[in-house]
């Protein structure tokens, strides 16, 4: 009996000094779980105050400018004998990447620009080099597959071998004339080796047509023709579209997407003809409906102040001016005086310095 009674007085005891003090487990266990909380959300924002000054150390130190401008050249026939402007010779195209992998420049893709995915090292400067109109003296395959040396991507892989880090792609903009090869089978073993080889692949329309002044209907058939036209050939879809001559439509729109009976496009970016570098993706004047091209040609005539030996100057003396990377393609780096260029959609990747 005795102890019976004991017992109940005990648990009574120790039951009322339980609600005395308030000691009850489900009354504890939130305040718990606060404190635990409060403490994990001060050391994340520690660590991630640590992390962003690591981040703006490093970019300070490589002076970089993400929101600077790109210079994208524009080629097409690399030849022994130019018979337009628009030529080359081998001896010329050489002499022009020499200089940029001098002067630090990486080539990146027209896809990789107008994506914002720009990982080349801390800085470096970022070059997009398009070829327009699918030309023989771009790329022409031997009997074992690979490039002949005196074309623009024999050129280029030469380059590159004898300067590490300057990356062997461009973008080539096709047509149906197809590096002048006629037969499905033969037109697919050349835009298969551009995929294979991590060449970027962009629509130029198929038959090269002029979209200046063309109803809505016409300009998609165009469009789609030279988007099936590479689709139809190797599994990747173009992410550009180079514009015929540089003449937008009507409706610039038009031209980033559209659809022609079961075909339908949606590109990053729609690329023009000139005269002057393009914006960062991340700098809030990147118009992906119109972006600038620069021809390739040295300073004379025309192009004493617009093409590209012209353009590379002036970037080379205004150095603040042009794209440098932190070398961390997960942010956004620039001097804090630049905010106001910054595009709002990128602010969780900036590092400000």
């Amino acid at each position: 009996m005795s102890r019976l009674r004991i017992s109940r007085t005990g648990v009574a005891v120790v039951a009322a000094g339980a609600v005395l003090t308030g000691c009850m487990p489900w009354q504890s266990e939130p305040e718990d779980k606060k404190v635990t909380a409060a403490a994990k959300a001060s050391a994340a924002a520690a660590e991630k105050a640590t992390a962003l000054k690591a981040r703006q150390a490093r970019a300070a130190k490589a002076k970089a400018n993400e929101l600077g401008q790109i210079p994208v050249l524009m080629y097409h026939r690399v030849i022994e004998k130019p018979t337009n402007t628009d030529d080359r010779t081998p001896k010329q195209f050489r002499t022009e990447l020499e200089r940029l992998a001098k002067e630090g420049y990486v080539p990146i893709t027209a896809a990789e620009y107008v994506t914002g995915r720009i990982g080349i090292p801390e800085g470096r400067h970022p070059v997009v080099l398009t070829f327009d109109d699918s030309s023989p003296s771009q790329l022409t395959l031997d009997g074992s597959g690979a490039p002949a040396p005196d074309t623009a991507i024999g050129i280029l892989q030469d380059v590159a071998k004898k300067h590490p880090g300057f990356r062997p792609v461009a973008t080539f903009y096709v047509t149906r004339d197809m590096f002048g090869k006629a037969t499905p089978e033969e037109q697919t073993q050349m835009l298969a080796w551009l995929h294979d080889n991590g060449f970027d692949i962009g629509n130029h329309t198929k038959n090269h047509e002029n979209l200046l002044g063309k109803p809505k209907k016409q300009v998609y058939e165009e469009i789609a023709a030279g988007h099936r036209l590479i689709t139809d050939l190797v599994p990747a879809k173009p992410v550009t579209l180079a514009l015929p001559y540089g003449n937008q439509p009507s409706t610039k729109e038009w031209g980033r997407k559209g659809k022609a009976g079961k075909v339908s496009y949606d590109y990053g970016g729609v690329f023009l003809a000139g005269y002057t570098p393009g914006a960062s993706p991340f700098n809030k004047d990147f118009d992906p409906l119109g972006i600038p091209r620069i021809r390739s040609m040295d300073k004379k005539g025309d192009c004493a102040k617009f093409c590209s030996t012209a353009w590379l100057d002036w970037l080379e003396k205004n150095a603040d001016e042009r794209y440098t990377s932190d070398g961390d393609v997960r942010t956004v780096a620039y001097p804090k005086f630049k905010a106001p260029f910054m595009a709002k959609r990128f602010t969780d990747y900036a590092v400000a310095y």
